[in-house]
């Protein structure tokens, strides 16, 4: 009980494989470093809107909390349960993204009906379903070869679903960070390429419509290409990132003391919480966030290259490809490389749906990384067909 009440302690860590406790503690490096991102971050804006600076961390350490005990009962739970539960998962938050676009269900956050309220806690479904999208995504195409095709399309139409469902919210970037997950697990799990470049032709050219439908994603991407031609406008936020991470220089202006999120930089907390971080500790400490992904995605597919069970090793690669890739995303998007997203840079920016589903991830790669390390079953051969092999 002990080992789920502080999620740091357990004692049969010992037992592991290396890449799995490599793993565990690359994640609490990296969650502690968001931590400390975030408290710089947030301090003034929580001291401005809710009278106390310390307010959005201390309800960041709560789901930190939950989403650590979630991570320690997914790490000793076997992964084959998991994926059964995976199916009945995805279509029960499925049912709570569509709850969202009901009127009087959804709440309403700066213009997106993302969110759904129980009492003062807000959860956000999108980014629930990134953890079973990816078991269920691993279970469909690992086992694709074995399936009818009653059951592929009926899976493809509820990904597809959960796809339209994210958009209609509306979430651009959530439902393209979803779809490409489901692409290369796809993709890594050897399916054909005339199905695959269908899928990418048909995902692009919706990502098209909706940006050609709705026009403040239009006016995003097109401050995108030249921000400084509307700076006061359309080109606001990443001018102001664009000049926190410049501001930063080799070695940062030290922590606490950014300026641009001082009222300057719309959402320091969330969206744009690494040009804090940049401004703060400078290009040296970009640098090292690189390096602790770059590390983590190396042993993620040190693990998927170990595991033999190809279910078990999809399950690895999506993991990888959501927090790693999210976090690149989110990078880009701070750095001006890619055009603006409200994609939150995991176990750094706020939020309690975001801290669970990449702890939950987290938890699933260190369970694989665990069950992928289990000696190989070795036959008992007999006496006599000992000495029968070899007088061969």
């Amino acid at each position: 009980m002990l080992r789920y009440l502080v999620p740091i302690y357990d004692p049969d860590v010992k037992n592991w494989s290396v890449e799995a406790r490599l793993l565990r503690w690359l994640t609490f490096l990296w969650l502690i470093l968001g931590l400390i991102a975030l408290f710089s971050a947030s301090y003034a804006l929580s001291a401005s809107k809710n009278g106390d600076g310390l307010y959005l961390i201390k309800r960041q350490l709560i789901w930190v909390w939950l989403g650590l005990i979630g991570l320690n009962l997914v790490i000793q739970c076997p992964l084959n349960k998991l994926l059964k539960i995976a199916p009945w998962m995805v279509l029960g938050v499925l049912s709570l993204i569509i709850a969202t676009l009901v009127p009087g269900l959804g709440s309403q956050v700066n213009g997106a009906t993302r969110w759904i309220a129980f009492g003062p806690i807000l959860l956000q479904p999108s980014e629930l379903m990134k953890p079973f999208l990816v078991l269920q995504s691993a279970r469909l195409f690992g086992n694709w070869d074995r399936l009818r095709w009653g059951i592929r399309l009926g899976w493809l139409g509820i990904f597809a679903a959960v796809l339209a469902g994210i958009l209609l919210q509306p979430n651009l970037s959530t439902t393209a960070l979803c779809g490409m997950t489901i692409w290369l697990i796809a993709l890594a799990a050897g399916l054909p390429l005339r199905y695959l470049s269908l899928t990418a032709i048909g995902g692009f050219l919706l990502a098209f419509t909706s940006i050609s439908i709705r026009e403040y994603q239009k006016r995003r991407v097109l401050s995108f290409l030249n921000p400084w031609a509307d700076a006061r406008g359309d080109g606001y936020q990443l001018v102001q990132s664009l000049l926190a991470v410049g501001s930063g220089g080799t070695w940062g202006s030290g922590y606490g003391l950014s300026q641009q999120k001082l009222f300057y930089l719309p959402f320091p907390d969330t969206d744009f919480i690494f040009a804090v971080f940049a401004e703060e500790f400078g290009f040296a400490g970009g640098v090292v966030l690189l390096l602790l992904l770059m590390l983590y995605a190396t042993l993620a597919l040190l693990v998927a290259l170990k595991c033999r069970h190809p279910i078990k090793r999809l399950v690895a690669m999506g993991v990888m490809i959501v927090l790693v890739g999210q976090s690149l995303l989110n990078i880009g998007v701070a750095t001006g490389s890619l055009p603006t997203t409200g994609l939150p840079l995991p176990l750094f920016s706020y939020g309690g749906s975001s801290s669970l589903a990449s702890l939950f991830l987290a938890g699933l790669l260190i369970r694989v990384a665990r069950e992928s390390s289990e000696a190989d079953v070795v036959p008992i051969v007999s006496h006599r067909q000992e000495k029968n092999m070899t007088t061969k």
